[in-house]
């Protein structure tokens, strides 16, 4: 959540950052409402106890009509301290209520519109031109097929559309995926971490996933469970109601899971073969810094994960992600889109964002220095989508007879293998 004290001395940058991310406005007007009425309601109740306790002990020492006048005003002090504390504690309930709904405030640099108005700030690489090379391309499907890696068929005759089995090489191309992700991100000193599928209610609100994102969450209304669509919940909620020590940051972990995702208003779109699905593994990065050094750790975070699509071998283009286009947590955030040859254009693949201290202050997570004690901020980035990844390296790493260039990188993980073939039927 937002600093009150932000709304409180600047409503208007709130209010901008509501309305450049598309969302209701008239939110933080209630908010600053109910926070007037809170703190007013606070003084009060101060008040009148301050009264009560005075009355308190003038009681035992008057006497006759005096004592009469003044237990008459006690019993009037009485409702009155009740009336102020209940009114207090509602809208304390409502302010809180209100506070959970705004979105983060968006960094002044964020280009301002919808998912169509990103701005690109760099491209890696150049596509390769396949009409030069005398063949076309073949989808990551058809390619998954013929190297007995994907099978989707059987996915959505066990789990319906939008799942997928890999099979031989392609459970062996994840393996090696992860396990390459995770080598880098542990030599770049992040703590590797396998963290659970299924989260409590706070852990999913306290990471904003309960708003605008409700929607792609599963639920086990049974249990009261969640299903995490990234181990960015479980790694915000690592150390939830905890003080760390200023001298232990930046914390880094690198965090790898299924994830779960409805794909909610996706109907139509993406749905051959395995790039938007319902369950999927992944590597995400997650630090716990310092609040100034939030901005420098988000730059880290995209030059990791440009680090590991140029290992890859993959053309990618770098993108600031428009407002109305971020998530409610994020501040800014940095997609890296990879180019995919039978699509002609660049999809997402990792995105970088910077939280501030939006998910600490709703998980209370804070830390402790010279400064005293305070909120820190989270940011996370994803390092592999595994099923993407697999989309991006078969189309571009592709030989006119099917089989599939390994990247170096993955190499050492697949036995040596240089290429994946095509199976025989």
């Amino acid at each position: 959540m937002i600093d009150l004290r932000l709304l409180r001395e600047d409503p208007d940058r709130v209010r901008a950052s509501q309305r450049a991310r598309g969302e209701d406005v008239d939110v933080v007007d209630a908010l600053l409402s109910a926070d007037e009425r809170r703190r007013s309601s606070s003084v009060r109740f101060d008040e009148l106890r301050s009264e009560q306790k005075v009355l308190g002990k003038q009681i035992p020492k008057a006497q006759g009509d005096e004592r009469a006048e003044l237990l008459a005003r006690a019993s009037e002090l009485a409702a009155a301290v009740k009336a102020a504390d209940a009114e207090q504690d509602k809208a304390a309930e409502e302010a809180q209520s209100l506070l959970l709904r705004l979105g983060n405030v968006v960094h002044p640099d964020v280009p301002v519109g919808g998912e169509e108005d990103f701005a690109v700030l760099e491209t890696v690489g150049t596509p390769r031109d396949f009409a030069a090379e005398g063949f076309e391309p073949k989808d990551h499907l058809e390619l998954g097929q013929l190297l007995g890696a994907i099978d989707v068929e059987r996915a959505a005759k066990v789990s319906g559309s939008r799942f997928y089995y890999l099979t031989g090489v392609g459970a062996l191309l994840e393996l090696a995926l992860v396990n390459a992700a995770i080598a880098q991100a542990t030599e770049a000193g992040f703590i590797p971490m396998l963290t659970p599928a299924l989260v409590k209610p706070r852990a999913m609100e306290g990471t904003g996933f309960l708003g605008q994102a409700a929607e792609n969450v599963y639920h086990l209304e049974r249990d009261d469970f969640y299903l995490v669509g990234t181990s960015e919940v479980p790694l915000a909620g690592y150390h939830m109601d905890e003080i760390l020590d200023a001298d232990r940051l930046p914390l880094r972990y690198a965090g790898f899971s299924p994830c779960f995702r409805r794909e909610a208003g996706t109907y139509g779109k993406d749905t051959r073969g395995i790039f938007r699905v319902h369950q999927f593994d992944k590597v995400e990065m997650f630090s716990y810094v310092a609040p100034e050094d939030a901005e420098a750790e988000h730059k880290r975070l995209l030059d990791w994960e440009k680090q590991w699509l140029t290992g890859l071998g993959l053309p990618f283009q770098v993108i600031d992600v428009a407002t109305g286009d971020l998530g409610a947590s994020a501040s800014r955030k940095f997609d890296c889109e990879a180019w995919i040859p039978t699509q002609g254009k660049y999809r997402e693949l990792t995105s970088a964002s910077n939280c501030d201290e939006f998910q600490a202050r709703r998980l209370s997570i804070r830390i402790r220095g010279e400064r005293g004690t305070r909120p820190l901020a989270t940011l996370n980035g994803t390092l592999c989508a595994v099923p993407r990844t697999i989309v991006a390296l078969l189309e571009n790493h592709q030989l006119a007879d099917g089989s599939v260039r390994v990247p170096e990188v993955l190499r050492p993980y697949l036995g040596g293998r240089e290429l994946l073939e095509p199976v025989a039927k």
